[in-house]
């Protein structure tokens, strides 16, 4: 299956990413990745654009290498884009990064967590305290 032009252009976009990953990331791309800046991110052994079938061969490899089962290439996006709704990106911010133009997609990964419902709380009741404290300010409550 050739991409659509309009996935292709989907697929293209710049994100930050942690700067703690730069290394790991130049690493990549001067060893897998196309020469250039319209060069591929990943590419096949021959490298060209990589196939379905190179990639599931190489995957597998490397789980099995890890000693992992039952994990998919597309886990990683899913746990990526969970701790990027984590973080506090908005919806749209969300989408960006995924290369969506529905929010269909990206709500999936705006799971709710105990941790950020707890963050959440604490967040709306600084301003409260705030207020009531101009109101009191020695704490009498008079």
């Amino acid at each position: 299956m050739k991409p659509t032009a309009e996935r292709q252009q989907a697929g293209k976009r710049i994100v930050s990413v942690p700067e703690l990953l730069l290394p790991d990331f130049r690493t990549h791309l001067n060893t897998y990745a196309g020469e250039g800046d319209e060069g591929l991110v990943f590419i096949g052994p021959k490298g060209a654009q990589l196939q379905r079938t190179n990639f599931t061969r190489t995957w597998s490899k490397a789980i099995s290498a890890a000693k992992l089962t039952g994990f998919h290439f597309h886990d990683l996006r899913h746990t990526g884009n969970t701790f990027v709704s984590q973080s506090g990106a908005t919806l749209r911010e969300l989408m960006n990064r995924m290369g969506h133009s529905t929010t269909r997609a990206a709500l999936i990964y705006q799971h709710t967590a105990m941790e950020r419902d707890r963050a959440i709380a604490d967040a709306l009741g600084k301003p409260a305290k705030e207020a009531l404290s101009k109101e009191d300010p020695d704490g009498s409550g008079t």
